[in-house]
């Protein structure tokens, strides 16, 4: 099972032996989660932005625009921690399913 680990505003995807397989995002990272399968990251950026990608680091599509503070993988579903509080529930299609 691969890890991400963030260093300066990079996201690195790395082994568990702690080698690096390569950069996913090369700045501006503030938080990162991979899903259970290891096929998707999530990389939460310092302008709140919230980017969905595949291990390969290619941008699949942006889930969150701006004000999010973190992103973790839930099953299938994504968890957004905003900055005023509120957590939302969405699908991997950046749809939102409920506000919490």
């Amino acid at each position: 099972m691969n890890i991400v680990k963030i260093t300066n505003g990079k996201v690195e995807l790395r082994r568990d032996s702690g080698s690096l397989i390569r950069v996913i995002e090369s700045s501006g990272a503030i938080d990162a989660d991979i899903n259970s399968s290891g096929s998707l990251i999530l990389v939460t950026k310092a302008n709140g932005k919230v980017e969905l990608r595949k291990e390969s680091g290619s941008l699949i599509r942006t889930i969150i625009s701006s004000n999010a503070k973190s992103a973790k993988f839930s099953g299938e579903d994504i968890l957004v921690n905003l900055n005023n509080g509120k957590l939302e529930l969405r699908k991997e299609s950046g749809s939102l399913v409920r506000t919490l």
